[in-house]
Parts: structure tokens; C-alpha cells; sequence
């Protein structure tokens, strides 16, 4: 299992990352946010695929919590009402799961690829040249330069700014597809969700290589620019929990009135 994921996510993904430092002057990080970008656009048909699902589940949320004051007392007859809304609506639940389910494998190769191939012990540089491709402009970047700006990206020397900006983007991101709740547990839950993963990852940018944490805050920033394109600022914009979705369309579409 390890082989196969090695032979066709890993490797491929470890030694494009370092071709690009060759060909980008030798710069890791510039690499990084190189690589970044370009697997952020390989996967952007399941990020556009996850936000319009999430944006068409955000559509429902008005007869959602009709149903749940309904049949709030009887959950086995609020499932099937709520999945014959579902139905009706031609919206899966399920759609902005799986998708990002999908884009796992590749994200934690990029992690792994990051952290191979900024090789800072005789044995990590060992394993590090049992995973590279013949090719010249491989060789030709190794050993990798892992500083950046004021990065060393081989080492958990992330500024505070760094960790505000992976945080503080990661906030951004949720808030903007995180939809005001009647429901007093899931308004609880959205909030400490909303709390709880940036100041995790915020605390993480502070323990990981810079490497990551570049990629991160690089992430991020995209997935806003992304989410922006298909739902606008959504939430995150002031007086928005104010909004009342007036029309959900067959396929999820919906119009709103401020």
C-alpha cells in the first residue's frame, strides 16, 4: 500500500516540488506557493462542485428549521421529511462532503513532500534520494535552500504574523460559508468551530516547519479568492444573518433580498 502510494501521489507530487525550485532560481518557497497554486486549479472542479453544495444547503436552511420546529419532537419523521426536501430540491447532502474527501490524499502528499524534501538529517537526505526521479533538473536542486523571506522553512521558526495570517484566513474561510442557525446547539457548534480550528492551526503555523505553514497561509488565502468567486463575501459580510432566502431553485439556486 505504501508502494502504490508512493509510486502515484508522493513521488510525482515530491519531485514536481523540486524541479520547481530548480527552475524558480532555487527558491523552495517560491515553489511552494508554485505548487500550491497549480494543485489548488488541478482540484478546482471539486472545490467549485463543494461550494456550490454547501451554498445550496446554506439556500435551505429557512425550511430546515421549519421542518425541525415541526418535528422537532419526532426525529425519525424529520429525517424523511427532510430527505424528501432534499429530494425535491435536487440537492445531496452529501455533496459537499465528499469532495473534500476527494482532495485529502493530495493535500497530505504535499505535506509529506514539503517535509521530505527539506531533508535536514544524513537519514532524512537518504530516504529523501530514494523517492527522486533521474531527471537533471532534480539534481540540480539538491540540497534545497529552506530559507525564505525571513522563513527557514525547514524549521518551526514561524513569527507571530504567520501565525495570525494561516488563523486568520482559516476564520475568513469558515465565516464566509458558516450560516446563522436558529438551532441554539448548532449556533453553539458553529461558534466554537469557528474559534477552535484557527487558533489550532494558528498554534500549529508555530510547531510545524514554515514550509507548511506557508502552504497553509498560501491555501487558504486561494480558497478565499474561490469561495469569494462563487458565493461573495456570504456570511461573513455584516447584517448578512439578517438576509431571508425567499427562493430555493430545483437545482439549488437561491435568491436573496437584503
Amino acid at each position: 500500500m505504501a508502494e502504490l502510494w508512493n509510486l502515484i501521489i508522493l513521488n510525482p507530487m515530491l519531485n514536481g516540488l523540486i524541479a520547481l525550485s530548480s527552475v524558480l532560481g532555487g527558491s523552495f518557497g517560491l515553489a511552494i506557493i508554485a505548487l500550491t497554486v497549480i494543485v489548488r486549479l488541478i482540484l478546482l472542479p471539486l472545490t467549485l462542485k463543494q461550494l456550490k453544495s454547501t451554498k445550496a444547503l446554506q439556500g435551505m436552511q429557512p425550511k430546515i428549521q421549519e421542518l425541525q420546529k415541526k418535528y422537532g419532537k419526532n426525529q425519525q419523521k424529520l429525517q424523511q421529511e427532510m430527505m424528501k426536501l432534499y429530494k425535491e430540491v435536487g440537492v445531496n447532502p452529501l455533496g459537499c462532503i465528499w469532495p473534500m474527501l476527494v482532495q485529502f490524499p493530495v493535500w497530505i502528499a504535499l505535506y509529506q513532500s514539503i517535509m521530505r524534501a527539506l531533508a535536514t538529517t544524513p537519514e532524512s537526505l537518504l530516504n529523501l534520494f530514494q523517492h527522486l526521479y533521474s531527471w537533471e533538473v532534480v539534481a540540480q536542486a539538491i540540497p534545497l535552500d529552506s530559507h525564505f523571506l525571513w522563513l527557514n522553512l525547514g524549521s518551526p521558526d514561524s513569527t507571530l504574523i504567520l501565525a495570525i495570517i494561516v488563523g486568520g484566513s482559516m476564520w475568513v474561510q469558515q465565516k464566509m460559508v458558516t450560516a446563522p442557525s436558529a438551532d441554539p446547539r448548532q449556533k453553539s457548534m458553529n461558534s466554537m468551530m469557528l474559534l477552535m480550528m484557527p487558533f489550532m492551526f494558528g498554534l500549529f503555523t508555530l510547531m510545524f516547519p514554515s514550509g507548511l505553514s506557508l502552504f497553509w497561509a498560501v491555501s487558504n488565502v486561494i480558497g478565499i479568492g474561490i469561495q469569494y468567486w462563487i458565493t461573495g463575501w456570504g456570511y461573513l459580510r455584516r447584517g448578512t444573518s439578517a438576509q431571508v432566502v425567499t427562493k430555493v431553485g430545483g437545482k439549488g439556486g437561491i435568491t436573496k433580498r437584503p
